[in-house]
């Protein structure tokens, strides 16, 4: 139940760079990754959520129903 691998730092390093630069997001924000599963209906088992918190203290959030493993070796990530 508690075995879950966390991802490598560097590929979510690699991903906020990614997903910065795609999306043109200024270095003034901060960009918060995190996977989670889900277990409910109509639920991806497992999405991606990217959190930008801008200096005016505005959120936006981009969910993708992939794992953070597979957005850095797709263009999902940049595309979103």
């Amino acid at each position: 139940m508690f075995n879950k691998k966390k991802p490598n730092p560097e590929i979510i390093r690699n991903l906020k760079k990614i997903f910065s630069k795609k999306n043109q997001i200024p270095d003034t924000s901060l960009l918060s990754i995190a996977e989670l599963a889900c277990h409910e209906p109509n639920c991806p088992p497992i999405e991606t959520i990217i959190t930008e918190r801008t200096v005016d203290g505005k959120l936006k959030n981009w969910r993708i129903a992939k794992s953070i493993n597979c957005l850095l070796y797709t263009s999902d990530a940049a595309d979103e």
